[in-house]
């Protein structure tokens, strides 16, 4: 289990940013739910972490795509492809994520940077 921040540090409505490779953004709901997703628009390198939080939807800042943060489901286009979800939990007041071992959806440029080329 990674540790993330405190729960009281994380107001509703908010998100924070994971630097994890790739980073993973833990958001937390107007009505008090927990979710966490990889950060990266699966469409293009934009980090979903300073998107607009609506309900269980996090629209990407960047063209605006939607994805479920239950599911990591793409709702609204250009985005085709899900994001990665992870597990998240709360331990003594502090929030744990379990990552997954299923293998991230990243955007072609931000493949191309993790494995040393131009982003």
């Amino acid at each position: 289990m990674i540790p993330v921040c405190r729960l009281a540090e994380l107001p509703r409505g908010e998100a924070c940013r994971l630097e994890s490779d790739p980073p993973v953004a833990v958001f937390h709901t107007e009505d008090g739910e927990l979710f966490a997703i990889d950060d990266t628009c699966t469409h293009q390198d934009a980090s979903l972490s300073d998107g607009w939080l609506e309900g269980c939807e996090v629209e990407c800042p960047l063209h605006a795509s939607k994805f479920d943060l239950r599911t990591g489901r793409v709702d609204a286009p250009p985005a085709r492809l899900p994001v990665r979800t992870h597990q998240v939990l709360v331990e003594d007041g502090v929030i744990h994520l379990l990552l997954s071992a299923a293998r991230p959806n990243l955007p072609p440029c931000a493949v191309a940077r993790a494995a040393g080329g131009p982003a």
